[in-house]
């Protein structure tokens, strides 16, 4: 099994829908690094993940908000699709098998480290 595990802020609100009976939230996560090329030009890249999170327990759903900065593991998958100008593109995504808080969204106080996935806790509402 190969394991994908991002730290990053979700980019807008997350959508949950139910496909084939079964619920799914898909969200996408935004990591972005800076750093300086070869010439010590500085550089920032954004890689978007986006993900599938299929559970029974939507509850977490409310909290993945646009900003939002979360934790979440997975499979990784690799996607092709045709861009509108008729070249090829590729997307990476995930299929959730964890997803945890990590604080309060952007420009929002107070902290809400919480868990949902394996182990789950009780006291949760997720």
């Amino acid at each position: 099994m190969i394991k994908l595990q991002v730290i990053g802020h979700l980019g807008k609100d997350c959508t949950t829908n139910v496909v084939n009976g079964k619920n799914v939230i898909n969200f996408s996560v935004a990591h972005s690094e800076r750093y300086k090329d070869a010439t010590g030009n500085p550089v920032e890249r954004t890689i978007w993940v986006d993900c599938a999170y299929w559970t029974e327990r939507t509850a977490v759903a409310p909290y993945l908000k646009k900003g939002q900065q979360v934790y979440a593991e997975g499979t990784p998958e690799v996607r092709s699709y045709t861009k509108n100008d008729g070249t090829t593109g590729t997307s990476l995504t995930m299929r959730v098998l964890n997803v945890q808080l990590l604080g309060s969204a952007k420009g929002e106080s107070g902290s809400g480290d919480t868990t949902t996935g394996g182990g789950e806790s009780d006291d949760l509402p997720f």
